[in-house]
C-alpha cells in the first residue's frame, strides 16, 4: 500500500503540469481545430506532446544537475533582464489565460443552468463563485493542497472527456489521416495558422518547462532521481496528449461533421445534446468546469511563485504582496462577464501569444545547457542540440504563424 502511495505521489508534479496545460484554453483550442477542421490537426497534438515531453524531461534534469532553476541560471548565466522578460512575457500570458478561461466557465455554466432554472443564473454570479473558491485556496498557501486538489480535479477532467471521446469518436481512418502534417485551407471565417499557433501555443506553454525546474527543486530531487523524472514527465505529456485528442475527436463528431464553426464554447451544449444525450452534455460541462478550475491554480500563484524563484528565496505564497497580486490577476475574470467581450477570442490569441514566447525558452535552454562549467559531464549531446535546433525552427515558424493569425484577425475585426 506505502508503495503504491509512494508511486502516485511521484507523479504529482506531473498530473501538476498537466492540469496546467490542459485548461479552458487547451480545450478551446482543440475543439475550435475538431470544429474547423475535424481530425485533420492532430498531427500538432503529437508534435507538440512529444516537444513538450523531450523539454520537461530537459528542464528537469538540469536542474537535477546543476541545483538550479531556469529563471536563477538565466539570471546568473545569460542576464537578469532576461529572467525579467520571462516573468512579464509568461504574467502577461497569465492574464489573458486568466480572463478567457473564466469567460468561457461563466458562459458555459449560464448556458448549462437554463436546463434547471427559467433564464439561468447570471454568469457573473458563476465567476465570482469560481474566483473566490481559487482564491480561498490559494489563501492557504501551501503547494501540497494546491496538487492534491487540482489533482481532483485533473481525475474527473479526464474522465469526462475520454467518456465523451467513445460517445462521439469520429471514424478510426479519420483519426489515423490526422496524424499527417497539412495546413488545411482556410475558408472566410477561419484561420488555420492562428489555430495552430494557439494549439501549440497552449501544449508547448514557456511556463510550463520555467516551472518544472522549480517543482524539481522544491521536490528536492537528485540524480538518483532521473527515472523517477523522467517517467514523471513521459506520463505529463501522455495525458496531454490522451485528452487533448478526445477534446478534437468530441468536437469533430459533433460541429465538424454538421459544417458548424465553433464561435462560442457553449455551441457544443446545445449540438451535443440532440447527438448524445443530456448525460454527455452533463459530462462535457463537467469536464470543463474541472478543466477551468485546474488551470486556474498555477495561473493565480505562477507570479509569485516566479519572484521567489527570481529572488532565490524560499517559496511563500503567505506574502501579504502576493496575496495582493493573486487578488488582482483573479479579479481578470470578471472582465468577460461585466463587459460580454468574446472570451474564445481572448482565450485563442492568448494561446497563440505563447507560440510567440517559445523560441527565446528553447534558445535559452540551448545556451545554458551547453556550458560545460554548469553542466559538466552532462552538457548537452550533439543529438540533444540537434533535436534542440530542430525544435527552435519548428518554434520560429510557430511565431509566424501566430503573428500572421494575430495581424489577420485584427484587420478583419
Amino acid at each position: 500500500m506505502n508503495n503504491i502511495k509512494t508511486f502516485f505521489k511521484s507523479l504529482l508534479p506531473g498530473i501538476f503540469l498537466f492540469g496546467f496545460t490542459v485548461g479552458t484554453g487547451s480545450v478551446t483550442a482543440m475543439a475550435k481545430a475538431g470544429a474547423d477542421y475535424g481530425m485533420s490537426l492532430l498531427w500538432t497534438i503529437f508534435i507538440s506532446c512529444a516537444i513538450t515531453y523531450f523539454l520537461i524531461h530537459l528542464f528537469g534534469k538540469f536542474t537535477l544537475v546543476t541545483g538550479l532553476t531556469a529563471l536563477q541560471s538565466f539570471r546568473k548565466h545569460i542576464h537578469p533582464a532576461v529572467a525579467i522578460f520571462f516573468i512579464v512575457a509568461l504574467t502577461t500570458q497569465i492574464c489573458g489565460s486568466v480572463i478567457g478561461v473564466m469567460g468561457i466557465l461563466a458562459d458555459v455554466c449560464y448556458e448549462w443552468s437554463k436546463n434547471f432554472i427559467d433564464g439561468g443564473i447570471s454568469p457573473i454570479y458563476f465567476a465570482l463563485f469560481f474566483i473566490t473558491f481559487v482564491y480561498a485556496v490559494f489563501l492557504i498557501g501551501r503547494t501540497e493542497v494546491f496538487e492534491k486538489v487540482l489533482a481532483f480535479f485533473v481525475a474527473i477532467m479526464a474522465l469526462c472527456f475520454l467518456i465523451n471521446f467513445f460517445i462521439l469518436m469520429p471514424p478510426a481512418m479519420e483519426i489515423l489521416k490526422g496524424m499527417v502534417p497539412n495546413v488545411p485551407d482556410t475558408g472566410p471565417d477561419k484561420n488555420s495558422f492562428l489555430v495552430i499557433a494557439s494549439m501549440v501555443g497552449t501544449t508547448i506553454f514557456s511556463g510550463l518547462f520555467i516551472l518544472r525546474t522549480i517543482l524539481v527543486k522544491e521536490a528536492g530531487w537528485t540524480m538518483a532521481d532521473l527515472k523517477t523524472q523522467n517517467r514523471d514527465a513521459l506520463f505529463s505529456a501522455f495525458l496531454m496528449f490522451i485528452v487533448s485528442t478526445a477534446i478534437m475527436a468530441a468536437a469533430a463528431g459533433s460541429l465538424f461533421i454538421q459544417g458548424i464553426t465553433l464561435v462560442n464554447v457553449t455551441q457544443m451544449i446545445y449540438l451535443l445534446e440532440p447527438l448524445a444525450g443530456a448525460s454527455a452534455v452533463a459530462i462535457f460541462t463537467i469536464g470543463l468546469i474541472a478543466a477551468g478550475v485546474s488551470s486556474q491554480f498555477p495561473n493565480v500563484a505562477l507570479l509569485p511563485w516566479l519572484l521567489d524563484d527570481f529572488h532565490e528565496r524560499k517559496p511563500n505564497l503567505k506574502r501579504p504582496s502576493y496575496r495582493v497580486m493573486a487578488l488582482v490577476i483573479s479579479s481578470l475574470g470578471l472582465i468577460v462577464p461585466i463587459f460580454n467581450a468574446k472570451p474564445i477570442a481572448v482565450m485563442v490569441g492568448s494561446q497563440a501569444f505563447g507560440a510567440l514566447v517559445l523560441p527565446a525558452t528553447v534558445a535559452c535552454i540551448f545556451y545554458i545547457g551547453n556550458i560545460k562549467s554548469l553542466m559538466g559531464e552532462y552538457k548537452f549531446s550533439k543529438i540533444t542540440n540537434i533535436i534542440l535546433l530542430l525544435i527552435f525552427v519548428f518554434a520560429l515558424v510557430m511565431s509566424y504563424m501566430s503573428f500572421t493569425g494575430i495581424l489577420s484577425t485584427l484587420q478583419a475585426l
